[in-house]
């Protein structure tokens, strides 16, 4: 698997911001650091320069960023709560690529990863991993030493190990997918870009934005962090509605214990890891993404 340097200047700046989100830079407003901003508008720049964006696409992740912000910082509910329901919406149409700008290559078309498995196509989506990266660093505390990364590791690794037994021994059970130990040309790129691009983006809008948020709506019930948690999966799963009704089941299932890892180890990276671990089983050791049957 080869790529040009227009794409490895583009998507090597964007992954450097995602980087960047737990730099060692000094901090700005308590445990935040701002260093992924600067570099993550170096990337627009490379994105520009490549062609894999046009002038539209930085005008909207700056007007996507100044929203969050913007809900963030709001101190009376009346402007607090829409700014920050739009911006809770914001990243599903990000999702469905609704705004103009944005040219995500197909890095792998239609490629069959086990004789048995249903093709599977990989693309490189600029919007959407940027907007994660706007998410993580507006709104998600991040870890800063190696004794708070130690301490998250500590308390989250049964979870993550239980997450990849349930969710997968479901998916044998569901005849979904089977043991296929395997490592293939597109192995490495894929793991790091659903590391950086996938996991990181999707836990910080499910996680450490909607249930974080979800839970200090209902912080004052008795079960409000479980409901928390059951929300943001059953959100997780519906947003699998394109994989068909058993993915939208698994990943339901799996955002459940995506949550109890981000509840646990009261950490974003706890959550990522977590879902991190399993994405990367499931492609290195079963059939991915399911059985073409």
């Amino acid at each position: 698997m080869s790529f040009s340097w227009d794409f490895i200047l583009t998507f090597g700046t964007l992954a450097a911001a995602v980087l960047a989100l737990w730099s060692p830079a000094p901090e700005i407003r308590g445990c935040r650091t701002w260093l992924w901003a600067p570099i993550l508008a170096l990337a627009c720049l490379a994105g520009m320069a490549t062609g894999f964006l046009t002038w539209q696409a930085p005008c909207w992740l700056a007007l996507y960023a100044m929203l969050a912000i913007a809900g963030r910082e709001a101190s009376l509910p009346w402007l607090r709560v829409p700014l920050l329901l739009a911006t809770w919406v914001a990243p599903f149409m990000f999702a469905a690529h609704r705004f103009p700008g944005f040219v995500n290559p197909t890095l792998v078309d239609q490629v069959h990863f086990s004789t048995d498995a249903a093709a599977y196509s990989i693309r490189a989506n600029f919007d959407m991993a940027a907007v994660g990266v706007i998410l993580a660093g507006v709104f998600c505390q991040r870890l800063r030493n190696p004794s708070e990364w130690a301490q998250m590791l500590r308390r989250v690794w049964s979870v993550t190990a239980l997450t990849v037994v349930v969710v997968l021994g479901i998916g044998m059970l569901l005849n979904y997918v089977r043991p296929d130990l395997k490592w293939t040309p597109y192995s490495a790129f894929f793991l790091t870009s659903n590391l950086l691009f996938t996991c990181v983006t999707e836990e910080a809008f499910f996680r450490g934005f909607t249930l974080a948020g979800i839970a200090r709506l209902t912080s004052s019930w008795r079960f409000g962090t479980v409901f928390s948690a059951v929300v943001s999966a059953v959100l997780f799963g519906i947003a699998h509605v394109k994989g068909g009704p058993m993915l939208m089941v698994l990943a339901t299932v799996a955002g459940l214990h995506y949550g109890a890892a981000y509840l646990v180890s009261r950490r974003l990276e706890g959550a990522i890891l977590t879902h991190f671990a399993l994405n990367a089983v499931h492609f290195v050791a079963f059939t991915y993404p399911n059985l073409s049957s």
